[in-house]
């Protein structure tokens, strides 16, 4: 079986992410019309492959190296048959609940016994915390959130950095009220390289990155506050609050739910690495591929990036994000594809996921 490169040197065992970090409204706008198609997800938590099934594809082929972030997306699975919209959300942790023990019995009342498992160990962070929250990456910013974000600004600041405003009034409200000395400090100590890499992210995934973790958070938190509305950024509510607000990541809002729960089983789970599933001969029309390439040298990289093109069909979307390493197309491949730029433009202006520095979109020629 084909392997990845990160699969030796990073830790699967765990929950590294309980909920997905990137917006899947940009993703599936992305990947453009894929109706009848067969699409292939980097799983993480789950929601972004949930999400491209408002596509309406004949396929998701969903893959991962980790057991626990599959069983995140299977535990959803098992939400979205046997929950409301209301419960799904206290489940989830978008909403208080006190009942989060029953409803996580109920979405795993029909799954293999593995998955039920696994949940069952995890059931009192669920309770408390919501399957949103339980996440390696999510205890970072609790951490952040409960012990830290005191020390800096008020309950009052925090809530509003949440209200409605135009960007002149943003920038005012960011510059003037919440980008102080203390804000700054916390920023260089709890997101170095360090810090993030113990509590935060894998420190393996930092190999290939240059600069600094903390400049990098800083200017996207500055995008964040003022080149888009915090208002409608669920990623950021969630950071500084613990729960979302009025505005929901895509695959959790009530008017997909039922298109999503009636599409289930187009998904096709397949763990293991991207590496596998291109090995197998199939052809994709659109890959939704994460950050995945920031964890490959560039040769690697390259190495990888061919083996998808050769499972891809003509026309094929190649669509993913780089964080703190930059990945684009290889030099190699340059003339195999073509770089959408004006559908990346526009897909940025509203990529609510503020921590990425790029979005990609790219088109296998014909």
């Amino acid at each position: 079986m084909a392997t990845s490169e990160i699969e030796a040197r990073a830790d699967f065992d765990h929950i590294r992410y309980a909920q997905l970090w990137e917006d899947a409204d940009v993703l599936t706008q992305g990947l453009g019309e894929q109706a009848g198609r067969t699409l292939v997800s980097i799983c993480s938590a789950g929601d972004n492959a949930l999400a491209m099934l408002t596509l309406d594809p004949a396929k998701v082929v969903v893959v991962d190296l980790s057991p626990a972030q599959i069983a995140c997306l299977k535990v959803r699975i098992g939400a979205y048959r046997r929950l409301s919209h209301t419960e799904f959300l206290e489940l989830m942790g978008s909403r208080p609940s006190t009942r989060r023990a029953a409803l996580l019995a109920r979405a795993c009342e029909n799954l293999d016994a593995k998955t039920r498992a696994f949940w069952q160990g995890l059931a009192p962070e669920v309770e408390a915390h919501g399957l949103g929250g339980v996440g390696k990456f999510e205890r970072y910013f609790r951490i952040f959130r409960k012990w830290l974000l005191p020390l800096v600004h008020s309950r009052r600041t925090v809530e509003a950095i949440f209200e409605p405003r135009d960007r002149q009034a943003r920038e005012v409200f960011f510059d003037t009220r919440f980008n102080t000395w203390r804000w700054r400090l916390l920023l260089r100590v709890f997101f170095s390289r360090v810090v993030m890499g113990r509590m935060g992210r894998d420190k393996a995934f930092f190999d290939h990155v240059e600069g600094s973790p903390a400049q990098h958070v800083a200017r996207r938190l500055r995008h964040a506050g003022v080149d888009t509305a915090p208002s409608q950024n669920p990623y950021l509510h969630w950071i500084m609050t613990g729960t979302h607000g009025d505005a929901l990541p895509m695959a959790w809002r009530a008017e997909h739910y039922e298109v999503i729960r009636d599409r289930l089983d187009r998904l096709d789970i397949r763990p293991g690495s991207l590496e596998a599933f291109v090995s197998t001969g199939e052809k994709a029309h659109g890959f939704n591929l994460s950050d995945i390439f920031e964890y490959m040298s560039a040769e690697v990289f390259a190495q990888v990036y061919g083996t998808i093109l050769g499972a891809s069909t003509p026309g094929a979307r190649l669509v993913y994000w780089n964080m703190m390493a930059p990945r684009r197309v290889p030099s190699e491949h340059a003339e195999k594809v073509e770089t959408l730029l004006e559908v990346e433009d526009r897909l940025k202006a509203q990529d609510m996921a503020f921590f990425y520095s790029d979005f990609v979109v790219e088109e296998v020629r014909g």
